[in-house]
């Protein structure tokens, strides 16, 4: 059956014209990775909802263009976007309950690529999203100025997994 998610990847979904012209469409400073997450919360926040459809069918290979989720590539613009996408959109009292989580997530992130021997890519995407925060955070005032959703309806959507 069909249900509420909090938002679709981008390869798999269908969005609604208006919808895409109320929020601003995609991010064009993200170019890609996690682009579809940050429309789909932004989406989110101007109370627009995202359905599962498991009748729809789908073929996408992700990464395929990129050299596979942990090229260079993907982990560059991966984990920049992630960053950007949290101070841009996480509304109000969940951007602050959450930050020391999102913090510590961003440090074993960096562990974890060091372990992998990409140390220099993982460290210039974070680098790079902090170059970005006071453009984000400009972008952070207009989107949650025109937030509709409550934190409340935000925090029972998102997946806390």
């Amino acid at each position: 059956a069909s249900q509420e998610i909090f938002s679709p990847c981008a390869a798999a979904a269908l969005y609604r014209r208006q919808a895409l012209a109320d929020v601003g469409g995609f991010d064009e400073d993200y170019f890609c990775y996690v682009e579809d997450v940050d429309l789909g919360f932004r989406l989110r926040l101007a109370g627009y909802k995202a359905m599962y459809v498991p009748d729809a069918v789908v073929h996408h290979v992700g990464s395929a263009t990129t050299g596979g989720q942990h090229s260079d590539f993907s982990v560059y613009h991966g984990h920049r976007n992630l960053v950007w996408t949290y101070i841009k959109d996480m509304p109000g009292a969940l951007f602050w309950l959450l930050l020391p989580l999102h913090l510590l997530l961003n440090l074993v992130t960096i562990v974890w690529f060091t372990l992998r021997g990409q140390f220099r890519v993982i460290l210039r995407a974070k680098r790079d999203a902090i170059k970005g925060l006071p453009r984000m955070w400009a972008k952070r005032r207009k989107i949650q100025a025109a937030r509709v959703a409550s934190v409340w309806e935000v925090w029972q959507v998102l997946n806390k997994r």
